[in-house]
């Protein structure tokens, strides 16, 4: 079966924090457990603050008049959002599946299992090439 996927609305209703309907649940784990899942939590990320990056770039360009202030403090709120975007992202990854009905810490344990999968195999296929 395959995996139903938001709609644009809804992607961004979830990039918001919001909680998608059931039948998005299976989308939802493996949005949060996939071998991209920090590439999309960099997305989320971005998606949250990028708005707000971009109105303060041109609130401090057209109403501070110093254009050069504006992207440097753009810089650095992009920087600073990365950052804890980065460094929070299993524990934000996590609380949405507990937004959705998984256990605690169940995509912590889920990426774990595979990681570990995909090294027994990466394993197997050096030792069968020796």
């Amino acid at each position: 079966m395959a995996i139903r996927r938001p709609d644009p609305v809804h992607w961004v209703y979830f990039q918001y924090g919001g909680r998608l309907p059931d039948r998005y649940r299976e989308w939802v784990l493996h949005n949060s457990t996939c071998r991209t899942w920090l590439a999309r939590a960099f997305v989320r990320g971005m998606v949250q603050v990028l708005p707000i990056l971009a109105l303060l770039f041109v609130g401090l360009g057209v109403f501070g008049g110093s254009w050069p202030l504006a992207a440097g403090s753009v810089l650095l709120g992009f920087l600073v959002s990365l950052r804890f975007t980065l460094a929070y992202a299993v524990e934000s990854v996590d609380a949405r599946l507990v937004q959705h009905g998984y256990p605690p810490e169940y995509g912590s344990a889920v990426r774990k299992r595979e990681d570990a999968a995909a090294a027994a195999r990466y394993r197997d296929r050096w030792a069968r090439e020796r």
